[in-house]
Formats: structure tokens, sequence, C-alpha cells
């Protein structure tokens, strides 16, 4: 049996940023535990995006748990991809959900959810949230541990 990183083009490599997040390269592994139900979270505190209308910088506190079926995303190809959106001109909803069905085409998990926590553009904070379907039956799924946006209140 080949070994688990055998495939992988990133990690261990000096790599820089890839431009945009069609061009970068999510990489997954095997998991070691198909025989039971888990959530694995990433949390992205300082996502960046740009506004594609102004330029201007976004920001936002991405968390993605997911329910891994064979497949584990591996982590730094999933941070080069989440830094692609720096210069990425996009809507909040687009690159949030962008970033989900990216995550669900390759891992084809048993259950995914992301919550994109945008801070205010224009005064009004937008946050998006999709999942795939329900989590499975007895998993635990903590909340996302994020506050809404409360400004000055």
């Amino acid at each position: 049996m080949a070994h688990y990183t055998d495939n992988l083009t990133q990690l261990g490599q000096q790599l820089g940023a890839p431009t945009d997040p069609e061009s970068a390269v999510l990489e997954r592994v095997p998991n070691p535990h198909t025989d039971i139900d888990y959530v694995a979270r990433f949390t992205a505190p300082e996502f960046t995006s740009l506004c594609p209308v102004t330029g201007q910088p976004d920001f936002a506190h991405i968390a993605i748990d997911y329910v891994p079926g064979e497949w584990l995303v591996e982590s730094k190809s999933l941070k080069l991809f989440l830094t692609a959106f720096r210069n990425h001109g996009a809507f909040h909803e687009d690159c949030t959900i962008y970033i989900a069905k990216r995550l669900r085409d390759l891992l084809e998990p048993r259950w995914l959810r992301i919550g994109g926590f945008w801070y205010p553009r224009g005064g009004i904070p937008i946050d998006v949230f999709w999942q795939t379907t329900e989590p499975p039956k007895g998993v635990l799924v903590p909340d996302f541990g994020v506050a809404t946006y409360r400004g000055r209140g």
C-alpha cells in the first residue's frame, strides 16, 4: 500500500500562495477511521477576500465542520486554497458557498457545513451558512462558537 502522502504535491514544499481560488489545488488523504462518524473542524478567523465592486478588502471568520467519509482534506492545501481568496473579488455569499462546494466535491463527506461570519460592509454584517444534509445521527456537532456581530452594543 502506498504511503498516504505519496500523491500530495504541496505538503513539505516551499510554495507561494495561489493567485485565485479556481487554480488553487485542494488535496486529500485517506481517512484512517472510516468505521466511525466524527466531526473535523477547520477555522480561519482571518479570512480575507476583495469586494468585487470597490476592490476593498473584506474580512471573515470561516468555520468548516465535516464528517469524513473515505477522505480528509490535507490541511496545507486548505490553507493555500483559503489564502487564494486574498486577491479574489467576490461577494460574501459566493466566497462562502464556493469553499463549501469545492470541499464537498473533493471529499464526498458524510456531512459538511460552513459558516461565514463576515465583518460589516456598509454597516451591515453578512453571515452565510450552508450544509449538505442533516448531520449523521449521534454525531457531536458543536456550536460554531462565533458570536454574531454586535458592534458597540
